[in-house]
């Protein structure tokens, strides 16, 4: 139906029949192999034109992705429709009314969304084009945010943002191709931040706390493994459980997903206490087990926030004789879930603080000192009782003769015949397990 033609210079062009006489569509210079991957091109829409057939994918692919100046020409030839020019969509608008049109996205997730919609529009510009972006200026915004001097994980997770902005316009059909595909950045630095906090530290921080409600943050905090604020600040009375030592948590920050709004925990002895001094000095028809006056300070226009908790609790563990350590209540969460791995299945723990076994190794679990100690004690002992074995298994096989008078079986006399005892002799000798050749 088609058939490729060499000019001179290295021109080509495609000749092909439709209804009436042959028309060309000249191509320039190129390879054969090019004008040949044309030509089936062409093949195939000359086809769908005979039999009235849609195109095949790989071919409206291709005639979508087309240079302007070759899809002219098959629009001249008749091939192929005059395409309509797309009204062009502006970055500023689009993506703002996108996420707040994002009804599954809770206010505060809104408000992170919100840090990376103006560091785009900033970069770019309000007004910029969509369709002008390309994987180039993807690469160059990645450096915009390193040059501010963000960390490596907030780096991480403005362009995860950005790169989801874009697959909206393309799932939208507003543009070809996503400019940030591949444009990412390693979420370093997780490990630094980890601290495992010990008890003895907790101990000395629930001393220095100035009264029962700080108390009771802490120790569901490090002994609960509850979140904070969210989690510690929605707990309550009715929640606890005294008879069954079941605790109920109310879950703010997974309440969107099917079954995750709440989750039962049971109450450990090291919070027990804690919420018994807490309940007999509660107020007359308190509801939440710590004071609500926290509640309010931490529920700002996003949702939660650490409001005054994180300054005040590092004051807190300055008073304890304690240098504040990172990311201060999410460690003792990560330092609970360590403890916890250690004496139950890690789907048990998980499942009751909230989490998933993937999430708990990248983000909670901790290698500590004390593990090495335990392997290397544990090699020790392992050392001492094979030597204890061999030394008893050598004692074994040493003839009657060698061993201690007090060690040989006593005689009975009429209770063997000679022939016994010249058995028993060599089963002695030769001792209860088979000989084995040496290796």
């Amino acid at each position: 139906m088609a058939s490729v033609v060499n000019d001179p210079n290295g021109r080509k062009r495609i000749l092909f029949q439709l209804d009436g006489p042959r028309k060309p569509i000249r191509l320039g210079k190129m390879t054969q192999r090019a004008a040949e991957s044309i030509k089936a091109h062409v093949e195939h829409l000359i086809e769908s034109k005979l039999t009235g057939r849609a195109l095949d994918a790989e071919t409206a692919s291709w005639v979508g992705k087309l240079h302007p100046k070759l899809a002219k020409k098959l629009v001249r030839v008749g091939l192929i429709e005059k395409r309509q020019p797309r009204e062009s969509t502006t970055l500023g608008p689009f993506i703002r009314a996108h996420v707040e049109g994002r009804a599954d996205l809770k206010p505060a997730s809104k408000v992170v969304r919100g840090q990376v919609v103006r560091d785009l529009t900033e970069f770019f510009g309000d007004s910029r084009d969509v369709r002008t972006i390309t994987p180039g200026d993807g690469d160059t915004f990645k450096q915009f945010l390193i040059g501010r001097g963000l960390a490596a994980s907030t780096v991480h997770k403005r362009l995860q943002v950005a790169r989801s902005f874009f697959h909206a316009l393309r799932r939208h059909k507003l543009i070809d191709e996503n400019p940030f595909e591949g444009v990412t950045a390693a979420a370093t630095g997780i490990r630094d931040k980890q601290r495992f906090v010990t008890r003895e530290e907790i101990d000395k921080v629930l001393e220095h706390c100035p009264d029962h409600h700080w108390r009771v943050i802490v120790a569901l905090s490090r002994y609960g493994g509850l979140r904070c604020p969210s989690e510690v600040l929605s707990l309550r009375w009715q929640d606890v459980n005294w008879a069954d030592d079941r605790i109920i948590v109310q879950s703010p920050k997974t309440e969107h997903h099917a079954g995750k709004a709440t989750r039962t925990i049971p109450l450990f002895p090291e919070i027990r206490h804690h919420l018994e001094r807490a309940f007999d000095l509660a107020s007359e028809g308190a509801v939440y087990v710590v004071d609500e006056r926290f509640r309010k300070a931490a529920m700002g226009p996003g949702g939660w926030m650490n409001a005054n908790l994180r300054t005040t609790f590092e004051k807190i563990v300055r008073r304890a004789g304690l240098q504040p350590w990172p990311r201060l209540f999410h460690n003792l969460r990560a330092s609970r879930e360590t403890e916890l791995v250690k004496q139950f299945p890690v789907q048990v723990v998980t499942s009751w603080l909230g989490n998933t076994p993937r999430v708990a190794v990248q983000h909670y679990l901790m290698v500590r000192e004390e593990d090495f100690e335990r392997a290397v004690a544990g090699s020790d002992s392992k050392a001492a009782q094979k030597a204890a074995q061999q030394t008893h298994a050598g004692c074994r096989n040493i003839p009657p003769a060698e061993l201690p008078a007090q060690e040989k079986t006593p005689e009975h006399p009429g209770f063997a015949t000679h022939r016994d005892e010249s058995r028993n002799a060599e089963m002695v000798v030769a001792g209860f397990e088979p000989a084995t050749p040496s290796m």
